[in-house]
């Protein structure tokens, strides 16, 4: 995957047609699929698993004192959310060099630092698991917000309510806890509503910026 980076990334000095924007394009849309078929695979490989009852982070590891980890799904969990969060942190160079807004360059290069953490410090790490789950929902759910700054309609107005609907669950569970109407679907069916959007918008960002082109 880093190969392919640097292949995409000699590409756009050596193509003066391939632009920053189209580059940061293929790396979150290649970040999207490859998150969303990484938890999917693992969810089959993982003896009864509930979406509803099982957080997303179990597939690599349960929370302490009593981890479970369970393999192939922990390795593929764990490692489709460490590649996908370097994709992310890498398109955020590309973002700033096409853009140069740096609310939307900070927030993406937060999300993607939180998704890799997320892969290098599974579930069994307790806090510091929980530190970077938190910091890739909320950079998640803000840069979506925020990246339709630099998007034309109607794709700017699906990201503010992507990451609206995202914030709106975290922040509501935050407070409520289990009074949260999100709560009913169980803690996976709710994490599901926060990370889902997110990486709806991940892919359809990525999309919409491989199909730019600049006025």
């Amino acid at each position: 995957m880093l190969s392919m980076i640097y292949l995409i990334f000699m590409a756009d000095r050596s193509h003066p047609r391939i632009r920053s924007e189209n580059i940061a394009g293929a790396l979150l849309f290649a970040a999207g699929v490859l998150a969303f078929m990484g938890i999917i695979t693992a969810e089959t490989l993982y003896p009864g698993y509930s979406t509803a009852q099982n957080a997303i982070s179990d597939l690599g590891a349960t929370v302490p004192p009593d981890s479970i980890i369970i393999e192939p799904s922990a390795t593929i969990f764990n490692t489709s959310m460490l590649v996908s969060g370097l994709l992310i942190t890498a398109a955020a160079y590309f973002i700033h060099h096409a853009f140069r807004k740096q609310s939307v360059t900070l927030l993406t290069v937060l999300f993607g630092a939180g998704v890799l953490g997320v892969g290098v410090f599974d579930g069994s790490y307790g806090d510091i698991h929980a530190i970077f789950a938190l910091l890739a929902f909320l950079a998640g759910g803000l840069s979506a917000v925020v990246s339709s700054r630099i998007q034309g309609a109607p794709l700017n107005y699906f990201s503010v309510l992507l990451g609206g609907i995202s914030l709106l669950d975290l922040i509501l569970y935050y407070i409520m806890l289990d009074a949260s109407p999100f709560a009913v679907l169980g803690i996976g069916g709710l994490e599901r509503w926060i990370a889902y959007p997110i990486l709806l918008w991940v892919t359809g960002f990525g999309g919409y910026l491989m199909g730019y082109s600049r006025p």
